[in-house]
């Protein structure tokens, strides 16, 4: 199982939110660049980047510091946050991003997801934040009709390989993730799931590893100093 650090910018510092709200932020880092730097030196295998001015407005408003963060560490990223239109997409992939997150447009917009699934088969992640079991948009601000469990089998047949699930109540709360819901959604479709919101000890990485989940991201646990990239890749390693 691969283990995303994760970075959420907003006004150009590292911070984290509590259950994705906005008025609730800790700053971490002034500098979103040397913190990636600094993960990839704990060994980090993959970082997981998230813009949440972008995710709020559906502008890519952090994107050249996304992009000098690529330019600066030898591991892949992955980002999120504001991506909706294909021009958007390619800008990303073609300046150092290994793989680009879909979010609110994968709920309001299913033709430009199949099509940027088509043209970069394999690089296209889809966001699927849910809350009480239904779809978050627009930097978590809203909520959809859309019951996450059933946008599953819809982006498998989309070509989607990859999927990123949240649960929002969960995030930042450092009380563990939601393992009956992540085993539901890792058990209904062929695709990598990689597991967002309350992951915080080295039990909770082993037990997501020992149920055959592509991904675990971590954020406020690392930045706390609750455990470390490397006690977490001890704890999987076993």
């Amino acid at each position: 199982m691969i283990l995303f650090p994760a970075i959420d910018i907003r006004g150009g510092n590292c911070v984290r939110l509590l259950q994705g709200n906005y008025e609730d932020e800790v700053i971490y880092h002034h500098s979103p660049v040397e913190m990636a730097k600094e993960f990839e030196k704990q060994g980090a295998e993959f970082i997981h980047i998230v813009d949440l001015d972008g995710a709020r407005s559906g502008e890519t408003i952090n994107q050249q510091v996304i992009q000098d963060i690529a330019a600066a560490v030898r591991v892949p990223v992955q980002v999120g946050g504001g991506i909706r239109s294909l021009e958007v997409v390619k800008s990303y992939l073609n300046g150092g991003v290994n793989r680009v997150i879909i979010g609110t447009a994968a709920i309001e917009n299913r033709t430009f997801l199949r099509e940027a699934a088509a043209l970069y088969e394999g690089r296209i992640a889809v966001s699927i934040d849910a809350r009480n079991g239904f779809v978050a948009t627009d930097g978590w601000t809203e909520t959809s009709a859309v019951k996450a469990v059933d946008l599953l089998e819809e982006l498998q047949q989309a070509g989607v390989s990859t999927v990123v699930y949240t649960d929002i109540l969960k995030d930042g709360m450092l009380q563990g993730p939601n393992f009956e819901e992540l085993e539901l959604v890792n058990q209904m479709a062929d695709l990598d799931i990689i597991a967002s919101g309350g992951v915080s000890t080295e039990e909770d990485v082993r037990r997501l590893a020992d149920m055959g989940l592509y991904g675990a991201i971590v954020g406020k646990a690392l930045y706390e100093g609750k455990v470390s990239m490397n006690s977490l890749q001890e704890a999987i390693s076993r």
